[in-house]
């Protein structure tokens, strides 16, 4: 009887360790996605239902909708949270892991590695305008239409990559960087709400923010003009700008970023695949 106790714990426990490896969603809520470093899972949930991923509360919208993404360098294992009348279930959601490519420069001059302090006021005033639009958690869901290019051309730079300049680790990459002609259109990726348009940025140049609902938003980098305004609505494929080599770049290109508030997405990934 104590043998065949043992053999239907293990059972159990190897059947709650799949449903974990799995990220099968607990009672009460559906979802898709990509769970891995990168990625974003949209879902719906039944009515009363509360749900936090790791500190972070997860809006649910009236019919039930939420969204939710995971950084660069997520753990492993996430704790996701769901409350209904005043009980919680957790479960763990498996994130998988990626590798980056990292690439060591030595021997530059120190100005292309560090900013001159007389700039570094004004960085912490745009970052602060970037951060502020980031935080928006409006119930507009525009980005279930999906995503397409904002611009064709040659994919230079690609998401989690990073440099070590003169043995100085530098922020990760967190967008993909397009190669393409001066000048040429940049359209807005998903419908949305222009909620930055700056034309002089110090590290992104010209920089337009829009907004794509429930915390989901999207940054397009390096402009050379600035066609919209903020508060302007845009639809998918209008133009909001054109492809540039400003603020602190080295030719012309797009940089493109979307996020999920303050956690970093990997635009490539919300792509259909070809």
């Amino acid at each position: 009887m104590k043998r065949w106790l043992v053999v239907c714990l293990l059972l159990l426990a190897g059947m709650a360790q799949g449903r974990a490896l799995a990220n099968e969603p607990p009672p009460g809520l559906t979802w898709q996605g990509d769970f891995s470093q990168g990625g974003l899972v949209i879902g719906r949930a039944e009515p009363g239902l509360q749900i936090k991923l790791g500190e972070r509360m997860v809006s649910v919208a009236g019919d039930g909708r939420f969204v939710f993404g995971f950084g660069r360098d997520e753990p492993a294992s996430v704790p996701l949270t769901v409350t209904r009348g005043g009980k919680a279930e957790q479960v763990a959601l498996q994130v998988t892991a990626r590798t980056y490519d990292i690439q060591r420069i030595d021997g530059l001059p120190p100005a292309q590695v560090t900013p001159p302090p007389a700039v570094l006021e004004r960085i912490r005033r745009e970052n602060a305008k970037i951060a502020e639009v980031r935080q928006r958690n409006t119930p507009r869901q525009d980005f279930l239409q999906g995503w397409i290019w904002p611009v064709k051309g040659i994919v230079s730079g690609v998401y989690g990559s990073q440099r070590i300049l003169n043995g100085e680790p530098r922020q990760p990459h967190f967008g993909i960087d397009i190669a393409a002609p001066t000048g040429t259109p940049v359209l807005a990726s998903t419908d949305g709400e222009v909620v930055l348009a700056e034309k002089d940025f110090y590290y992104t140049g010209g920089t337009v923010i829009i907004d794509h609902g429930m915390g989901i938003n999207a940054a397009y980098s390096h402009l050379q003009s600035v066609t919209v305004k903020v508060g302007q609505r845009v639809k998918q494929g209008e133009k909001i700008g054109t492809v540039g080599a400003t603020g602190r770049a080295t030719g012309a290109h797009l940089d493109w970023r979307v996020n999920w508030f303050d956690v970093r997405l990997d635009p490539q990934r919300l792509l259909p695949k070809e």
